[in-house]
């Protein structure tokens, strides 16, 4: 007979089968009331992926409504990555066809649909995943139709109609108009899928941008989407009106690239250069041309990484700095003028000035006689200024300075605006060196052990002995000067030279306050922000920053006197046959010496003389003498924006009298 379980086991059996019930049941409680809310808004937000519509950018517009830079619509190949990576293969099959059907390798398209990475080298894209990802944006119609005709042989390929940037004036003004890139990880989530990363295209980025339409779509665990939740249209961005000129703009970059590849030609080794147009009396820039450029059409469809470490992304105009040399006189002469210095007297122009017992030449040692303040700037005597500088120097105290207001001449170069940055509308910017005293103590100081240490030992690493022997007699001073600011650095700091430097625009905003009487404005490009539908957002004004605080009559005196230049002076062979009867140009010649480096030619200048309407500035690295490579630029820019190309008009009166009718007209500036 089989034995019946006890009444104990049974009891047992029931009360543990309770107590894992009783457990079961609270945990689901637990689960389901106390953290069920939890669980379920983790779970939605899991399975919710949002993506960015990209609005249509707002265009940037130069004075006249010409665009600098617009739109086009053209056929766009995509890929959707996470439709992609959930195929057999991660999608290599259908990249590529896809290469194919497009005529591109293989690599170039996997490269652009790649997500971006420390260790994954452009291009590649840097955006949310769930993203369509553009792989080509210069695809043909017939090309995107067949590809679209295909969804079965091209799954996670899609093709669209979409706004392309374009820059109509291509390599005339990139680094004035910047260009666009995907947003880096520090960029805010959730913004455009492409932002400025230089120029107005960067400075306005917020208001070309305009606001990324939302795109909610539902998921699955595996990343497939599923469904539409929710979908926001995107509102188009603001355009930019500007106060460039094009047609000035391509006038300007095309004669500083003549500049500088004549300036090669005579064997130079020219690498560099910048023009600017400003209006005098409003501080706007017209034009801002930079050597070497590139056509930003580059950026279109992603930028390699050879490229993109080869491409010159640095503006000259805003960025590059250069001892200006002569060009700077005019504030030499002006801080003359408030030290007591009579402008109309005469002063001797030796061919040197001993200066702290060294002799300073004037350039090529030419001993010009004596002569006024006007005729120094016509010339351009360096021996003059030295000896003005040198007087104001021991009325400083010399090697003992006095407690007393800024240095004449360190004073003045600050009313023009020097030794700070303009605070153009761009988003990087130089501020230039205005040095003095209490500069070159705390340059000595930061630098002493470094050539206390170079005064020991040479330089054993540089080639050229000469140069060595020349670095290490540098690093000696250095080390025992003491930071002192010596007669030799006040006679360089008149002409131009020594530790002084400037950007091309401070030149030109400087030349603007002396032209318009004083007035120091903070440049600008803007000039409005328009709506998508044509009303005004805000306007744009240069704002007056300072004050040259002189007697308009010194202000008189050195203009009248830059007119020389052209006509008799230092620029006169650049300027050779330039009808100074239908305009009169103004301006000043620079030389600026580098140890080791060729001369840095300078022209600024203005026009027309009496009441100045544009300045025009312009520089090239290494180009040799102001005279020889900036002054006939210069000449080039003013004969373009006036219309005065001698040969033009030969040719217009010649078909005057064989009694044909000349398709140009005459344009005036604006």
């Amino acid at each position: 007979m089989r034995r019946r379980p006890s009444l104990g086991r049974i009891a047992v059996l029931y009360v543990t089968v309770t107590a894992l019930m009783l457990t079961l049941l609270g945990r689901l409680w637990y689960l389901q009331v106390t953290t069920g809310p939890d669980y379920a808004r983790a779970a939605t937000q899991s399975r919710v992926r949002t993506v960015a519509l990209p609005p249509v950018r707002g265009r940037i517009l130069d004075v006249h409504g010409e665009p600098l830079v617009a739109n086009q619509t053209r056929p766009q190949v995509s890929v959707d990555y996470m439709a992609l990576i959930h195929q057999p293969d991660g999608g290599r099959a259908v990249l590529e066809r896809l290469a194919g059907a497009l005529g591109r390798p293989y690599r170039e398209i996997a490269d652009r649909a790649r997500l971006c990475a420390a260790d994954v080298p452009r291009p590649c894209w840097p955006g949310s995943p769930y993203q369509p990802i553009t792989v080509a944006d210069d695809v043909d119609v017939r090309t995107a139709l067949w590809i679209a005709e295909r969804q079965d042989e091209f799954p996670g390929v899609s093709t669209a109609l979409r706004p392309v940037r374009t820059y109509p004036l291509g390599a005339a003004a990139a680094h004035l108009l910047g260009y666009l890139q995907p947003p880096s990880p520090d960029d805010p989530p959730g913004g455009p899928e492409l932002v400025g990363r230089d120029g107005l295209e960067s400075e306005y980025d917020r208001e070309l941008a305009g606001r990324s339409g939302v795109r909610q779509m539902a998921v699955d665990s595996t990343g497939k989407v599923t469904g539409l939740i929710r979908e926001e249209d995107p509102r188009p961005g603001d355009s930019l009106v500007t106060s460039i000129d094009a047609r000035i703009q391509r006038i300007a970059h095309r004669a500083l690239t003549r500049a500088v590849e004549g300036a090669r030609k005579r064997g130079e080794p020219a690498d560099a250069g910048a023009a600017v147009v400003l209006e005098a009396a409003t501080g706007r820039v017209t034009a801002l041309a930079d050597y070497p450029s590139y056509d930003p059409e580059v950026w279109t469809g992603g930028v390699s990484q050879h490229d993109y470490e080869t491409l010159p992304l640095v503006s000259g105009a805003v960025l590059g700095q250069w001892a200006p040399g002569s060009t700077w006189k005019v504030t030499s002469a002006a801080a003359a003028a408030t030290a007591g210095y009579a402008l109309r007297d005469t002063y001797d122009c030796p061919g040197a000035y001993t200066v702290g017992g060294r002799a300073f030449h004037n350039f090529d040692g030419i001993a010009l006689g004596r002569m006024d303040m006007r005729r120094a700037l016509v010339v351009s005597c360096d021996t003059i200024f030295y000896r003005l500088a040198d007087k104001m120097w021991r009325h400083d105290g010399g090697l003992k300075p006095v407690r007393r207001p800024r240095d004449p001449m360190q004073a003045m170069a600050g009313q023009f605006g020097f030794g700070v940055p303009t605070g153009v509308d761009l988003p990087h910017e130089a501020a230039g060196r205005v040095p003095d005293r209490a500069w070159k103590k705390a340059s000595w100081a930061a630098t002493r052990t470094a050539n206390c240490r170079r005064a020991r030992t040479g330089y054993p690493d540089v080639p050229d002995r000469a140069r060595a022997a020349y670095l290490k007699r540098l690093a000696d001073e250095n080390c025992r000067s003491g930071g002192v600011w010596r007669a030799g650095d006040a006679a360089n700091f008149a002409i131009g030279q020594g530790d002084v430097l400037v950007t091309p625009l401070q030149l030109a905003r400087g030349y603007a306050a002396l032209a318009n009487g004083g007035t120091v404005f903070s440049p600008r490009i803007g000039k409005a922000v328009v709506g998508p539908g044509g009303k005004v957002v805000r306007t744009v004004t240069p704002p007056v920053v300072g004050r040259i605080d002189v007697p308009r009559k010194t202000l008189r005196y050195i203009r009248d006197s830059l007119k020389g230049v052209p006509r008799e002076g230092t620029a006169a062979a650049a300027f050779k046959g330039f009808p100074f009867k239908r305009l009169s140009v103004a301006g000043k010649t620079g030389t600026a010496e580098a140890y080791g480096r060729h001369d840095t030619s300078w022209f600024a200048s203005f026009a027309p003389a009496a009441h100045p309407k544009y300045v025009v500035v312009v520089v090239v690295s290494q180009g040799g003498t102001g005279a020889t490579a900036a002054a006939p630029a210069a000449r080039e820019i003013w004969e373009g924006v006036y219309d005065l190309h001698p040969a033009k008009k030969k040719k217009d009166a010649g078909k005057k009298k064989t009694g044909k009718k000349s398709g140009e007209k005459h344009k005036r500036a604006r």
